[in-house]
Order: C-alpha cells, then sequence, then structure tokens
C-alpha cells in the first residue's frame, strides 16, 4: 500500500549532538575532550543504550544521563566533580535551545522528496524545544505537525504519541511509516501503533534487527518513491 504520510524521530534522524560545542564547553572549564572523539564513539553508546529492558524501565531523560556519561567515558573525558560545572552549562543550553542542532548534509534535500505528495510529522522525544529547534535550524517547514513528548505527556514507545500525530495531520496507520534511530524506542513503538517502520542505521549496527534498515534519509526517500517500502 502506498506510503502517503512520513513520521520522523528528530535526533539522530534530522538532527545530531554538537559535539563542537559540547568540546569548547568542557574546554572552558578546564575539562579536555575532542569533538572528532565524542561523535566517533556516540553511535555505539546509543544501540549499546537501546535494549527491550532499558527502554521499558528508564525514561528518555534518564537514558539521556546515561549517554552523556558513557560517551565522555568511551571518549576519554575525565568524569568527575570538575566536570559538573561544564554539564551545568550543558544543560542550561540544551533546555533553552537543545544541543541537537547539527543537520546533516542532505537532509534538507531528501525532506523535500519526502514531503511531494505526502504529510510529514516529528515525533520526537524531547524536552519542550523540538518545534523551536527545528524552526531555528530551517526545518520545520516541511513538516505539517511537530509532536514533542514533553508537551504530550507521553513518550515513545507509547503508542498513544504516534496516535496523536496520525489524529493531527489525519493519517491512516496502515500507510504511515515512522523512521528512527533506535529499534525499541521507534520500530517497537511504532509497530505497537500500527504503523510501519523504519530504522536509520547508517552504521549497520542493527544487522541482527527484524526491521527495514536504511543507511540514510536520501535512501529513505529512494524506497517511499519507488514503492517498495
Amino acid at each position: 500500500m502506498r506510503v502517503d504520510s512520513v513520521f520522523l524521530d528528530a535526533g539522530g534522524v534530522l538532527v545530531h549532538p554538537n559535539w563542537e560545542r559540547v568540546a569548547e564547553t568542557l574546554a572552558r572549564h578546564g575539562v579536555a575532550a575532542d569533538a572528532i572523539r565524542l561523535a566517533a564513539v556516540e553511535p555505539s553508546v546509543r544501540r549499546e543504550l537501546d535494549t527491550d529492558g532499558g527502554v521499558r524501565t528508564t525514561s528518555d531523560r534518564a537514558r539521556g544521563e546515561a549517554y552523556f556519561n558513557r560517551v565522555f567515558a568511551l571518549a576519554g573525558v575525565p568524569l568527575g566533580p570538575a566536570l559538573e560545572p561544564a554539564r551545568a552549562e550543558l544543560l542550561a543550553y540544551h533546555t533553552e535551545h537543545n544541543l541537537w542542532e547539527c543537520v546533516p548534509e542532505g537532509t534538507a534535500s531528501a525532506l523535500e522528496r519526502l514531503a511531494a505528495g505526502r504529510r510529514l510529522a516529528v515525533v520526537s522525544n524531547s524536552n519542550g524545544t523540538v518545534r523551536r529547534k527545528l524552526q531555528r535550524l530551517g526545518l520545520a517547514r516541511f513538516f505539517d505537525t511537530i509532536v514533542d513528548s514533553l508537551e504530550e505527556g507521553a513518550e515513545k514507545p507509547d503508542p498513544r504519541i504516534f496516535a496523536l500525530a496520525l489524529e493531527r495531520i489525519g493519517a491512516r496507520p496502515d500507510t504511515t511509516v515512522h523512521v528512527g534511530d533506535l529499534y525499541h524506542v521507534d520500530v517497537v513503538g511504532a509497530r505497537a501503533a500500527g504503523l510501519r517502520a523504519v530504522l536509520l542505521d547508517p552504521h549497520g549496527l542493527y544487522a541482527d534487527h527484524d526491521c527495514v534498515r536504511v543507511p540514510s534519509l536520501a535512501a529513505l526517500a529512494d524506497l517511499v518513491d519507488s514503492g517498495t517500502l
């Protein structure tokens, strides 16, 4: 059946953490960090935290704290009291603006292709900033609605957040596909809501999982345009 609506996660799909900002903030507080190294270890940390038990028993915010601790540890950033002033500054920035603010090359062109004759929505576990962030980055214009978990009181994989997005754009679950970067958050949640699901897996970390995987949003647009999804 033809896909006429596409839901996309924000963090890890449309935007990535600004590791340059993170490294610069740490440096101002006397903590050495390399932005390239932080970015290099990040995909494996996301995969490590993406487990059935971990997602079912924790919140997105709690996993975020574990995520940064693990990224710092693997990147050789010394953990301890000296890190706390930098953490506080980064948290303040994230609360106001959102640290996930780097847009991968080709994102806008892929969204233009996906939006041609289709309805698009963002369905994101976020902190109330995702709409302003996407507006600031010039991406909000592609979407018919933007659903932020903090604003709605439900977060993926809870199927209610997908149902809200479906209702707001007048879409049917059987002709809608959701694209995310976390299996137990995005794929499991979308399927529970009756949607098709695609995992964005540019690093090939989910080869053993039972879902359609794509390496990029351009590859997703190819699948949708060809009608093979």
